[in-house]
């Protein structure tokens, strides 16, 4: 792990109170660390982390704009970056969402602050780190077909919304390979005897997989 004064993070919030607060405790706990990026705009967080390094982007699920849960976390997971999710909405199926999308940490907002500076270091060590009452939504079963992992984010990329060649896009992958794997998933509902031949009839599957809040 780098040390705090090579740290960098970006902040995705749209709420003040939050960001500053957030911000006060990353500069408490990891002194002298950079924040690339501290606002409200998607966009303007994905830019600032092609012009600068990021070690860890830390975001929140509702930022008022429409996007989804996988947008918002693939947005950084694709170019390696880990996102540890501060979140208000701790319902079960925002929860399984955002593990499909291969988050790395959950705090919730009505967690303290100290929360999240475990999570960020378990984070920056290559781990996970969820919360305790969260056992329930992590021991679930992972749904009615087994998937692989890069099948189950094809699955989420697609089902909210995204074309395939922004699917493989945020995948780092060819948009053949993309639609392979989409291709792959509708074989296997469809053997199961679910349908899914249709995106909306896969924006129904990924809901009922808790993949879709």
């Amino acid at each position: 792990m780098t040390t705090s004064a090579e740290l960098a993070f970006l902040v995705l919030d749209d709420h003040e109170l939050v960001l500053e607060a957030i911000g006060h405790r990353l500069r408490a706990d990891f002194p002298r660390c950079t924040i690339i990026y501290s606002g409200g705009s998607i966009k303007e967080a994905v830019d600032a982390t092609r012009t600068a390094h990021c070690d860890c982007a830390i975001v929140d699920l509702d930022l008022g704009d429409g996007a989804s849960v996988a947008e918002l976390v693939t947005a950084f997971t694709v170019g390696g970056i880990p996102v540890v999710v501060v979140s208000a909405l701790g319902r079960p199926e925002v929860i399984k969402a955002a593990l499909a999308a291969d988050v790395s940490a959950f705090v919730t907002k009505r967690s303290s602050t100290k929360y999240l500076t475990a999570a960020i270091k378990e984070v920056l060590r290559g781990g996970t780190w969820f919360p305790a009452d969260m056992a329930g939504v992590l021991l679930q079963g992972a749904g009615s077909v087994e998937l692989s992992g890069q099948e189950r984010r094809a699955l989420t990329l697609y089902a909210s919304g995204l074309t395939l060649d922004m699917v493989a896009r945020r995948m780092g992958v060819s948009p053949n390979t993309a639609k392979h794997y989409i291709d792959r998933v509708r074989a296997k509902y469809t053997a199961a005897g679910i349908a899914s031949r249709t995106k909306m009839e896969l924006n129904t599957v990924a809901r009922n997989e808790g993949m879709l809040p």
